[in-house]
């Protein structure tokens, strides 16, 4: 059974630049299938994130996707995950932060993405608790 973030991390890693407007970010989201892009911005705030959730927001508001900018919707105050982080650990971490994505970084280079989903996908494969210990 998976036990780590390496074992239940997406390797598919979109990475975009801060200038990507909504749209872009979202087709190329929707292309490779993954709810989250790596947002690097090398002159300014390092690695953030952008997800679907963002990109609601904006769009909630009225804002034009063909405008708005990736980096103005990122989240820079980022929780990184270790591909060596239990599962629970990056559950934990998710739960004190209210975040559904976690980039797993190794070295300081972004080698993943863990989501919510990631990791009920590897507790739901788990075995079913005996009847004793539901009592």
């Amino acid at each position: 059974m998976p036990t780590h973030v390496r074992d239940a991390m997406s390797t598919v890693v979109l990475s975009i630049g801060p200038t990507h407007t909504l749209r872009q970010a979202a087709g190329l989201m929707a292309a490779r299938r993954v709810g989250a892009a790596v947002v690097l911005d090398l002159d300014d705030s390092g690695v953030g994130i952008l997800t679907e959730r963002d990109i609601i927001h904006s769009l909630g508001a009225g804002q034009d996707p063909d405008q708005e900018r990736a980096g103005t919707h990122t989240t820079t105050e980022v929780v990184f995950a270790a591909p060596d982080w239990t599962l629970a650990e990056a559950a934990g971490a998710m739960t004190r932060g209210g975040f559904r994505h976690l980039i797993v970084l190794d070295d300081r280079e972004p080698v993943g993405i863990v989501s919510v989903r990631d990791i009920v996908r590897c507790w739901s494969t788990a075995p079913e608790p005996t009847g004793a210990a539901l009592a």
